[in-house]
């Protein structure tokens, strides 16, 4: 199934992936002397890192959140959404999963669509009707259908490696070549240079959350379903937040909210300020898009 966008998020990502390679091809530019070597020595390390989390990344997101798998007779709406949306975008059917957590939320995770698993909390299907649940779903499947789990997988390997040539930097203070950059400025940039990566890595995952926000809505047909389930969930989370621990910070950009509640407004924000999601879905339904 084709589905088309009123923006150019998949432009903007690039954009971003290529701001990434820009930052970590500066930073080797002080560290690597001119040598190749050390450059393919760090993106050989990234590579095997990011191949590993995105060939295990349902199970690990699965286990972070203690879900276990669910049948149609557990869980029938769930069932009957997803093995609609599925089959109107031609793909095949995820397994479902359930959180045991008060906590409203929900995320998608999975290599590819033929190994992909969906997963809602106890929370959120308590707080959601089925209309507004198959918002929620629709944006999840097309996390899957977009490819985003590579997308921040590739994201994050780039970001590992930007950070150890970063602190290889700050170590040996750029070389010690006598041609090598001054120390200080070394080291102003090694330190500098893992925030900038962050702030590119988290801008893509708020590009991709808008991607699945238009991309779900076009799926089910019904953008206003998915605003309100957004509505209810900036509430529910504020009201029962996932506790802040690394292992659930590790899976939190894959929810559909922000786990932790609160609003959060910073360039390190995985997720876009739910008000903006929700205008875009609103005016998606009544006419043209804003974009910020």
């Amino acid at each position: 199934m084709g589905i088309s966008r009123g923006h150019h998020n998949g432009l903007k990502t690039a954009l971003l992936f290529g701001g990434m390679w820009a930052v970590l091809l500066g930073i080797w530019a002080l560290v690597g002397n001119g040598s190749s070597s050390l450059l393919i020595l760090f993106c050989g390390v990234g590579l095997v890192s990011t191949a590993l989390g995105y060939w295990n990344s349902a199970s690990i997101a699965i286990r972070s959140m203690q879900a276990y798998p669910v049948t149609e007779q557990d869980q029938p709406a769930m069932y009957r959404i997803v093995r609609e949306l599925s089959a109107t975008a031609n793909q095949p059917m995820p397994k479902l999963y359930v959180s045991p957590t008060a906590a409203p939320n929900a995320f998608a995770t999975g290599r590819n669509p033929q190994n992909a698993a969906v997963c809602c909390t106890e929370g959120i299907l308590q707080l959601l009707d089925e209309r507004e649940l198959r918002g929620v779903l629709g944006h999840e499947l097309m996390h899957v259908y977009n490819r985003d789990i590579l997308t921040a997988s590739v994201a994050s390997g780039i970001a590992g490696v930007i950070s150890t040539v970063a602190q290889f930097l700050l170590f040996f203070g750029g070389g010690r070549d006598r041609n090598s950059a001054n120390p200080l400025v070394a080291i102003l940039i090694a330190l500098l240079a893992p925030l900038a990566s962050a702030i590119i890595q988290m801008s893509i995952s708020r590009t991709r959350e808008y991607d699945a926000d238009e991309d779900g809505a076009a799926l089910t047909g019904d953008p206003l379903a998915l605003a309100s389930a957004l509505q209810k969930l900036e509430s529910g989370t504020r009201r029962a937040p996932l506790p802040d621990t690394p292992k659930l910070e590790n899976v939190s950009h894959l929810m559909i909210a922000n786990p932790f509640g609160g609003t959060v407004r910073s360039l390190l924000a995985t997720h876009p300020p739910m008000d903006k999601r929700i205008e875009r879905l609103r005016r998606m339904a009544g006419g043209p898009v804003t974009y910020y």
